[in-house]
């Protein structure tokens, strides 16, 4: 059994609703043989306890009650419909009955600046939604510990992600998936690799439909940081996947203690003076200037270069020699944060801000009426769901806007999307396939990619230097 202390995974109900079985409370021998697998996989007898003829052949009532405790079903000790219902749910490979918040011996990593790998993608997504969801499942976790998570690629990452079918690797005690509507996923533990494999099996989605990939990428990742199955069954770290609004997934306060048991609260505590709501200038060191530092949005707005990241933005001004730092809302009260994309249309005077499927236009720090707008007014096909990146080209008066691989480009003057969309790799090379955020100046384009900005001459079409996103502020 010494393999059930190495493998996790995320115990799923899927959208749909299984079969009821009839309420005679009348069971086939087809359902006790699945409840003996059942309880025989997820409620193991302790190691080294000898298993009889006996105990193969019936139901343990013990741990069947164990299994209805967990979860919240009515304890019989009996395998009623709601018990099979349970049992049949697609689910994980790791036993329930461990009862800690971390695997024994709390393993965990012993460095925070962890990388990680994509070794392949599920063809059921882009590419750029795929990466975006690994993105976002890891900052659940970097938002309330002091870890970073930086995507490279090859095999020397710290944790290997990939997508598999049936017998999926050469890992030891790694078991095979079971096809659709079973395991959707599992991860070992720091201990062992830290590994995530996710069932291609699974119809992976980005939205409602199907099995949504953040969410239950961000419960493996809590396995492979070092967390067990929770009891709590609000916690994102609880074993069933319930089918919800995956945009309001968020860590519950048990996720965070138990993650914060192994590794601590976030090192760049709020200070006094932005809980009262004021704003002091940004620590460099221990802020910007980490060498992952990656940005979700940047633009120029009346001489000034704004840089945007989850729920904040940093403001750089050729009149000042230090940095603002300050919270998105206080200067847009109806955004927040989350901005996915941001561009000047200085002929206009204009601000343009997007996140998903909607743009703000903004004067100032006002938005201007009749907003927010669709961005398929703008002509965007339907099946464009956010920009990622925008950029005023201040030479052709024209604005490049990136979704997943391509780009397109909009007329300023006649308001009008050209012929396009282009493949980003054909006609910018060497940017990679994706662009978190983009701006121009003097003369350039520079594109951020993760933690790395290309700068790029579009005249010789050739990136001319590649640093780090941060170079801007004068990190080392």
């Amino acid at each position: 059994m010494k393999h059930f202390l190495l493998l996790t995974g995320l115990c799923g109900a899927l959208s749909w609703a299984l079969p009821i079985l009839p309420q005679t409370e009348e069971v086939t021998a087809e359902d006790v043989q699945l409840a003996q697998k059942y309880l025989n996989s997820y409620y193991p007898e302790p190691e080294g306890t000898p298993v009889t003829r006996s105990k193969q052949n019936k139901i343990d009532a013990n741990k069947l009650r164990q299994m209805q405790e967990f979860f919240g079903l009515k304890v019989t000790g009996k395998l009623d419909s709601s018990t099979l219902d349970e049992m049949k749910a697609p689910r994980c490979g790791v036993p329930d009955i461990e009862g800690f918040r971390t695997f024994p011996l709390s393993p965990k990593w012993a460095k925070k600046d962890l990388t990680y790998s994509l070794q392949n993608y599920t063809p059921d997504l882009p590419r750029a939604d795929v990466e975006e969801a690994i993105r976002r499942a890891w900052k659940l976790w970097s938002d309330v510990t002091p870890l970073t998570f930086t995507k490279i690629s090859g095999d020397s990452a710290d944790i290997l992600i990939s997508f598999g079918a049936g017998v999926h690797s050469r890992i030891p005690f790694d078991p095979p998936f079971d096809g659709p509507n079973g395991e959707v996923g599992h991860a070992f533990s720091p201990a062992h690799g830290g590994y995530v494999h996710f069932d291609e099996d699974e119809d992976w989605t980005k939205d409602a439909n199907g099995i949504n990939l953040f969410h239950v990428a961000a419960h493996e990742f809590g396995h492979s940081l070092g967390l067990s199955h929770s009891k709590v069954q609000e916690a994102l770290m609880f074993p069933k996947y319930i089918h919800s609004d995956f945009t309001k997934v968020r860590l519950h306060q048990d996720d965070i203690e138990g993650i914060q048991s192994l590794y601590g609260p976030p090192e760049e505590a709020e200070d006094d003076d932005q809980l009262s709501g004021t704003e002091s200038p940004i620590n460099l060191s221990a802020d910007l200037c980490n060498p992952h530092v990656s940005f979700d949005a940047v633009t120029s707005l009346r001489g000034e270069t704004l840089f945007f990241k989850d729920s904040f933005m940093w403001r750089k001004s050729p009149a000042q020699s230090h940095i603002e730092k300050d919270h998105i809302s206080s200067f847009w009260p109806t955004l927040g944060g989350g901005i996915d994309a941001a561009y000047e249309a200085e002929n206009k005077d204009t601000l343009f801000i997007f996140k998903g499927e909607q743009y703000w236009a903004s004067r100032g720090n006002i938005i201007q009426p009749g907003y927010p707008k669709s961005i398929h007014m703008l002509g965007f096909p339907q099946s464009v769901k956010k920009i990622d990146a925008a950029v005023y080209d201040k030479n052709t008066k024209k604005t490049l806007f990136f979704s997943s691989d391509n780009y397109w480009r909009y007329d300023e003057t006649r308001n009008t999307i050209e012929n396009y969309p282009r493949n980003i790799v054909s006609d910018f090379p060497g940017i990679g396939f994706t662009v978190d955020a983009a701006l121009h100046h003097n003369g350039h384009f520079y594109f951020f990619s993760g933690s790395k900005q290309y700068e790029f001459d579009s005249k010789r079409r050739r990136v001319i230097n590649i640093k780090k996103s941060n170079s801007w502020f004068g990190c080392q």
